[in-house]
């Protein structure tokens, strides 16, 4: 069994977190930027943290929430590792933030790059993301029993997955999925981003995918893929219609289906090495000040977002349970960086 979800302490702060949002101190922060924001995403375009960052750079900007610019710039190279160094590498530097996956902890894990989230400055949890299994719509299968039956009843690694990295999130799930289809494994194909894997899967190139809800939803919703579970412990509370008959809501977990599975993505935010508390402070306000809005309320429902937010202290405390999280099943994979 694979358990990847929030903790006790993410679940309970959930709505804190949330009301925590709404409460913006109407006081002019100590610091502020002096020049562009440099929003760094360590993925390729189109996946969930590169829409997640540029939803956030156009809300900034609509609301007039930071009087400099808002600057999203992608570095996907090394599987993030590009990303994680840049930001490491601009020390004291408030004017470069970095939106994370992840990849946070599986690159350093997996590849041995010289990077620990530990050497950057922790802003905060933004969301928690979800994992669906995913399959072209006009596949026979309509299930996941469905699926896990095509798998086992075909040719070794004739089934193809598509995901994200290598060594990441969605080669982790991969794995775990094939334990219940042993002997038969999957031939697991890597891409730079979401966004690529979603076109892939329409085109009939790959057989599935485990793309979070914002990846793929503009997809299931023009009809080309089908929803076959979510890695969660519960069904998503959206209930509002995606498709002519289907809401998140619709979706049963994976474990519903006998997949024993779960799985949730961090999306949250840091600083450079050795900022100050200021500037920890505007950014940590900035943040609650977007998800305050109506904007992000709906973008949350559409990518059918865990809405967990959290800082400081508990922040912390999250970050070290998921590294361990992570590093246990990355050793049980057989993924770790040989030293």
């Amino acid at each position: 069994m694979l358990r990847y979800a929030k903790s006790g302490l993410a679940s309970a702060s959930g709505a804190i977190g949330i009301l925590a949002a709404l409460a913006i101190p109407v006081a002019a922060q100590g610091w502020e930027p002096t020049k562009p924001v440099e929003f760094i995403v360590p993925a390729g375009t189109g996946g969930g943290a590169d829409q997640m960052a540029r939803f956030v750079q156009g809300l900034v900007a609509k609301h007039n929430l930071m009087k400099q610019p808002m600057v999203v710039i992608n570095k996907p190279g090394g599987a993030g590792a590009e990303g994680f160094l840049e930001i490491k590498g601009a020390s004291k530097d408030p004017h470069k933030i970095v939106i994370t996956l992840s990849n946070l902890f599986t690159t350093p894990l997996g590849t041995g790059v010289p990077f620990n989230w530990k050497e950057l400055t922790p802003v905060g949890m933004l969301a928690l993301d979800q994992f669906v299994l995913w399959v072209n719509s006009e596949t026979d299968i309509k299930s996941a029993k469905d699926y896990i039956e095509a798998i086992k009843a075909g040719d070794d690694r004739k089934f193809k997955m598509g995901g994200t990295g290598s060594k990441q999130e969605d080669q982790i799930i991969t794995v775990a999925l094939e334990r219940l289809t042993a002997p038969k494994k999957m031939t697991y194909v890597p891409f730079k981003g979401g966004g690529d894997v979603a076109v892939q899967l329409v085109g009939k190139h790959i057989d599935s995918t485990v793309n979070n809800p914002i990846e793929a939803v503009a997809q299931w919703r023009a009809g080309s893929l089908r929803p076959l579970c979510l890695f969660d412990a519960k069904r998503s509370t959206y209930t509002e219609k995606v498709t002519k008959d289907m809401a998140w809501s619709d979706i049963p977990t994976c474990k519903e289906a006998g997949i024993d599975v779960e799985y949730q993505m961090l999306r949250g935010v840091f600083g450079a090495p050795g900022i100050g508390k200021e500037q920890v402070a505007f950014y940590v306000d900035l943040f609650k000040k977007v998800a305050a809005t109506e904007d992000w309320k709906d973008y949350m429902e559409k990518g059918a977002y865990n809405q967990t937010m959290m800082s400081g202290d508990q922040f912390v405390t999250w970050l070290e349970g998921a590294e361990k999280t992570h590093r246990d099943l990355m050793a049980e994979a057989g993924f770790l960086a040989k030293k």
